[in-house]
């Protein structure tokens, strides 16, 4: 009857081993997911700084352009 108690058991063993290769491999596929998702970000990042460095270029030239508009007066006058 000791047969019993140890085929018991080494289904629970058998049972933790694949639970463990189970999170084993979910555990490698989310540091991949991770890995490519941080790449995404650094490269929407680095977009989004570029973007906001040539958004502040363009300001700046509208802002000289402006500047060098004529003065109008406050009011014209229909003659």
């Amino acid at each position: 009857m000791q047969d019993a108690p140890d085929a018991h058991m080494s289904a629970q063993i058998d049972a933790v081993i694949e639970r463990t290769e189970r999170l084993l491999l979910r555990h490698e596929e989310l540091t991949r997911t991770n890995a490519l998702l941080q790449e995404q970000l650094d490269a929407l990042s680095h977009e989004r700084d570029t973007l906001k460095s040539r958004l502040a270029a363009a300001r700046s030239r509208i802002d000289a352009l402006i500047e060098r508009l004529p003065e109008q007066p406050a009011e014209q006058s229909a003659s």
